[in-house]
């Protein structure tokens, strides 16, 4: 596999990425392949765009301007699913929700949570640490319009199923919004567990169990961190932290307290 300019392997094509996430059998050689996919051109050129021509108030940062692996440890037991990094987000910093008003929305959830070390996640070196818990997005390029298409999720969609592959105490996925709820069924469903019929509809707070090979699994709902959500008190603090309040508590429930 080649590496690009940043010593990452480069994959070109959607069965690229099957073929590049089917073979890794550790978080951070996922991470690193991740960081060099390139099977989406229309993200490509908008992640690069924004990277060089970048927002007046970070025009001295150098923007990452790849796609953003997830963040958290492998015995995580709660998955968060996203939708896709920010433009001058996620984009600029190289990690998932840091540096935008999404990511002081769930950073600070997780702060109180007890699942993350501090409320603030600004960049990558700033101290912050994960406890039972890997965030992640469902596409990991930053769309035009915060709208990726169904092909490039679908395109997307082998990443995050080799991501949850690897978090063998996974027991809960806390799911922000509807289009990472829409990507995440055929991701369990290739994972081997026994899918619903018909689909249960997204809402704040749905509760669906899950059973399968690896054993249950709890999908919980929760409106989307975005500004639009938060703004408008759609979303409000206590909404998000009554889902992950439930979540470590389902978490515990299957094999005892959240370690710190």
């Amino acid at each position: 596999m080649a590496l690009d300019a940043g010593g990452f392997p480069v994959t070109r094509t959607p069965a690229g990425v099957v073929r590049a996430a089917a073979g890794v059998r550790d978080l951070a050689v996922l991470d690193a392949r991740v960081s060099g996919c390139r099977a989406c051109p229309r993200l490509v050129a908008w992640r690069e765009e924004v990277a060089q021509v970048k927002r007046a108030s970070f025009r001295y940062w150098d923007y990452w301007g790849r796609p953003v692996p997830g963040l958290g440890p492998a015995d995580a037991r709660i998955a968060v699913v996203g939708l896709a990094p920010a433009a001058h987000g996620g984009n600029r910093t190289g990690r998932i929700f840091t540096g935008d008003r999404s990511g002081d929305w769930i950073f600070a959830a997780l702060w109180r949570a007890g699942l993350a070390n501090q409320p603030t996640s600004t960049h990558i070196g700033d101290g912050l640490e994960l406890t039972d818990v890997r965030v992640a997005a469902a596409v990991r390029c930053a769309p035009p319009g915060n709208a990726p298409t169904p092909e490039e999720r679908d395109t997307c969609s082998p990443w995050l199923a080799r991501e949850l592959a690897l978090l063998p105490r996974l027991r809960v996925i806390v799911v922000l919004g509807g289009f990472g709820w829409t990507a995440l069924w055929p991701v369990l469903g290739a994972a081997g567990y026994d899918l619903p019929r018909p689909r249960p509809a997204f809402g704040h707070g749905v509760e669906v169990e899950l059973t399968g090979t690896r054993g249950p699994l709890t999908l919980l709902g929760s409106y989307h961190v975005s500004q639009q959500n938060t703004f408008t008190g759609r979303l409000t603090e206590s909404m998000l932290d009554a889902v992950l309040g439930r979540a470590t508590e389902l978490a515990r429930s299957v094999d005892g307290p959240i370690r710190a």
